[in-house]
């Protein structure tokens, strides 16, 4: 339950992007991500921590210390941020999708920045095996169709004889 609900999520994130780079409407996918999202925080709370914030803090340092050398759990609380700031997002886009839109761009860079540093660190940097690999494949595909949607060469017209 764990594990699939943050594949869920990986995935409609990653496709609510990639539609969202193609200037065409990922809130479905967004919504949906989401809350896939919000079910593996449950799941993980409920399965693997016990409802025990303590619990999450020391699992989240334990797993800082195997990867950086560093007993440090504070990413628990970037984890927290993360979910406030997809949830919210997801609310606004949900209720408001007009007001949500004609938000400040620096607003929404801003998020996506954030959300997608807390993704690579979750689906890239933490894993291992084959999700890390999938999960940065996926992630070059979207650099590749950002810097190809957003590129301003167009194609060359035929000139008039």
């Amino acid at each position: 339950m764990i594990l699939w609900t943050i594949r869920l999520a990986g995935i409609f994130y990653f496709i609510a992007l990639a539609q969202m780079i193609r200037r065409q409407s990922g809130r479905t996918f967004w919504i949906l991500g989401c809350a896939f999202y919000v079910a593996h925080v449950a799941a993980a709370f409920h399965f693997a921590y016990g409802w025990s914030h303590a619990t999450a803090v020391l699992e989240t340092a334990r797993q800082t210390q195997e990867l950086f050398g560093l007993n440090w759990g504070g990413g628990v609380w970037f984890n927290y941020a993360f979910t406030a700031i997809w949830t919210a997002d997801a609310v606004w886009w949900m209720i408001a999708p007009r007001s949500r839109k004609s938000r400040p761009p620096w607003l929404d860079i801003g998020m996506h920045a954030y959300l997608a540093f807390i993704f690579i660190n979750g689906a890239i940097v933490f894993p291992q095996g084959p999700t890390r690999w999938i999960a940065a494949s996926l992630a070059i595909a979207l650099v590749f169709l950002k810097a190809f949607a957003s590129s301003s060469v167009k194609p060359l017209k035929p000139t008039p004889p």
